[in-house]
């Protein structure tokens, strides 16, 4: 089953929510409305939690965890994502905070208090180094990214668009399944 408790924490499941039956949720997770986690991803919010917005999709093989809170970190590092949120393939997310209509490239690696705000795109492969923060509009690539270019107004347009795109597939997949 892909939900699973921690203590006395379990998963909070918003509504049409498409969770892979190869995923993992688990503890004090939090998962928006419309939003999907697919094949082999792990979510796993046992020393924080993940906040999740609405229609955020989670793609296959991905990793969202967070750090726990310590007398100099007295709130941890959560893992905070936001609305209409793209996560490529084999993403690594550890206690970030992402904002609304982002596109995290496949294969990158965002670590621990660094702030994506609304609207970045990060290219494939790219790392955020821990506490790092983003500027809104731009495209960020490289291990350390570093900020490339403006996105245009049309790539800007696309990242909803990318997220919206899931949501059809994911209302494809709870269609089928009450079939």
């Amino acid at each position: 089953m892909p939900l699973s408790s921690y203590l006395a924490t379990f998963p909070i499941v918003g509504e049409r929510v498409y969770l892979h039956p190869s995923c993992q949720v688990v503890g004090d997770v939090q998962l928006g409305d419309d939003s999907s986690i697919w094949c082999n991803t792990v979510l796993r919010g046992d020393v924080n939690r993940i906040v999740i917005g609405r229609g955020t999709n989670v793609q296959d093989l991905s990793i969202g965890h967070v750090s726990h809170k310590t007398a100099e970190h007295p709130q941890g590092s959560p893992l905070i994502i936001g609305d209409y949120v793209t996560v490529g393939h084999s993403v690594i997310l550890h206690g970030c905070s992402i904002g609304n209509e982002c596109l995290i490239g496949m294969g990158s690696i965002i670590m621990d208090d660094a702030v994506i705000p609304d609207q970045v795109m990060i290219a494939a492969g790219s790392l955020i180094s821990p506490g790092k923060t983003l500027e809104s509009g731009m495209l960020y690539m490289g291990r350390p990214a570093k900020a490339v270019r403006a996105l245009t107004e049309e790539e800007i347009a696309y990242l909803k668009y990318s997220a919206e795109h899931y949501m059809r597939i994911k209302d494809n997949y709870l269609n089928n399944t009450k079939l």
